[in-house]
């Protein structure tokens, strides 16, 4: 701090005290106006010192208030770091504390966890021997049931010896009907799988059957559709014919009547009578026509009038007639 209020008077020194007063024509100032100027100038610097020296020593007493507030910090902060530190070691002191605590802790639990795994499997074997005992028990106390009713039953042991006797022929009649029906029963099971293995047979034998009787079903239906498409384009083809022959029977009574016949009249021919009515118009066409000649005029001939003018084109008789039984509708 010193060392930087040093340099700083320093540097104010030469900045405002040591500049130079502007120097005046030293021929028209006297000894005493010269000397009155001088004192001037001292009064100036000295009021100029003493402003900068009250300047100066505010700024002292600022820097050595900061100063002693710096210290007052630096004395709480060491405090604070002698109290965190005193803190840190007794937090350490603690933590090892309860480490030590933790993991004495955790070596009891697993002593402890280890007792109860081994009592555990002497649980395990004492129920399993418990259970043992106990089965062994159950299975003995047929035996002193069976002996506490043959105590109520029979008082004389010569009594007991006569039912035992009774008992033991019983048993052997029972085994030999028990032989007799094991016997019948293999013979019915034996004919019970001669009877499956014939029922066997005979479905097989009807299954192939079924299968052959498909197969001749899938054939007569293939058959069946086939004749119904057969019988569909037979009945187009007759509805188609008799279309046909509808109009060639119009256009034949239409002929019939350009050429001056008649129908329904006692002289005239029937309406249904088709051949009579063509011989007539052949008869009627042959007798009084002769070929005739058709020009066929192309209609470009006609647009263009410099183009040489059409030829006549004889057609005959059988083109007429045929034309006529295409295009001719009926009146």
């Amino acid at each position: 701090v010193c060392a930087c209020v040093r340099a700083f008077l320093h540097a104010y020194f030469r900045a405002y005290v040591c500049r130079k007063v502007p120097v005046r024509d030293r021929g028209l100032m006297s000894g005493a106006t010269r000397m009155i100027e001088k004192q001037r100038e001292i009064r100036e610097v000295d009021k100029q010192l003493q402003t900068h020296r009250e300047e100066f020593e505010l700024k002292t007493e600022s820097l050595q208030r900061r100063r002693d507030e710096v210290k007052k910090k630096e004395e709480k902060l060491k405090e604070s770091l002698l109290k965190f530190d005193k803190f840190l070691k007794e937090n350490d002191s603690k933590r090892g504390r309860g480490e030590k605590k933790a993991e004495k802790e955790r070596d009891a639990v697993r002593q402890k966890e280890g007792e109860i795994e081994k009592l555990k499997e002497e649980c395990a074997v004492l129920e399993a021997w418990r259970l043992r005992l106990q089965r062994r028990v159950e299975k003995s106390a047929f035996y002193w049931t069976f002996l506490e009713q043959v105590l109520r039953l029979y008082e004389d042991v010569w009594e007991l010896l006569g039912r035992f006797a009774t008992l033991l022929s019983t048993k052997e009649q029972l085994r030999q009907r028990e032989s007799e029906v094991q016997e019948q029963a293999d013979g019915q099971r034996g004919a019970l799988q001669r009877h499956t293995e014939q029922q066997s047979c005979s479905i097989l034998q009807k299954n192939n059957l079924l299968s052959q009787l498909q197969t001749e079903l899938d054939q007569i239906r293939s058959n069946a559709l086939r004749w119904e498409n057969t019988w569909y384009h037979i009945q187009t083809t007759a509805a188609k014919e008799t279309l046909l022959l509808g109009q060639i029977k119009v256009v034949t009574l239409n002929l019939y009547h350009m050429m001056g016949g008649t129908t329904g009249q006692e002289k005239g021919v029937a309406i249904d009578d088709t051949e009579t009515q063509l011989k007539k118009v052949s008869d009627v066409i042959i007798t009084d026509f002769e070929p005739l000649t058709l020009i066929h005029i192309n209609p470009h001939q006609l647009q263009h009038p410099r183009h040489p003018r059409p030829t006549p084109i004889c057609i005959p008789l059988q083109q007429i007639y045929r034309w006529c039984n295409l295009n001719c509708t009926p009146h």
